[in-house]
């Protein structure tokens, strides 16, 4: 069953973001995750959580999502992230369709 990465990031830095997001973007191709949500427009339609930009990130099943995350492809992200961006980010299990 599928299973979801959800962040809600503030960019801090542009140049570093950019750095990140490319090593991001390769370390959940070599896991086999996929973006569903990669930024874009976001409309708060209740509450008070207004994020921007959104991602979303799909992996084939939980354990790989936390195969990645652990990875040491998603580690050299990780070493530019805390100038790049600040987040929130949760894993969460999808269901068969």
């Amino acid at each position: 069953m599928p299973a979801y990465i959800i962040s809600d990031v503030t960019i801090r830095d542009q140049d570093a973001f950019q750095t990140y997001r490319s090593r991001a973007a390769a370390s959940i191709a070599h896991y086999g995750g996929r973006y569903l949500v990669r930024g874009g427009q976001v409309d708060t339609l209740e509450g008070e959580w207004h994020p921007t930009p959104l991602i979303v990130v799909e992996f084939p099943d939980i354990e790989q999502a936390r195969r990645w995350y652990a990875s040491p492809e998603y580690a050299a992200a990780l070493d530019v992230r805390d100038a790049a961006l600040s987040r929130h980010l949760i894993l969460a299990d999808g269901m068969v369709p």
